[in-house]
């Protein structure tokens, strides 16, 4: 891990096309600014880590959870019944 001290207004670059600048520090948080390419996905650790379990979830279920499942998707994503 590559740890680096910034000020608010300064930049920290990833390869050519990610740009970090930090915004300001509040006690023990920082908030930072994310400029990257469209296709370049951005999100928290924890919503990453959400939707594995998620998907792992999903894919280790059977037929018979079929319905459970479809209780915890939104409605305009479950599959329409006949």
């Amino acid at each position: 891990m590559l740890v680096l001290t910034r000020k608010p207004g300064e930049q920290i670059m990833i390869g050519d096309g990610i740009v970090i600048t930090v915004l300001e520090g509040r006690g023990d948080g920082v908030r930072i600014g994310i400029e990257a390419p469209r296709g370049v996905p951005i999100q928290r650790r924890e919503v990453i880590e959400a939707i594995a379990a998620a998907n792992l979830a999903a894919a280790e279920a059977g037929p018979d959870t079929e319905d459970a499942l479809r209780g915890l998707m939104p409605p305009a994503a479950a599959p329409a019944t006949d």
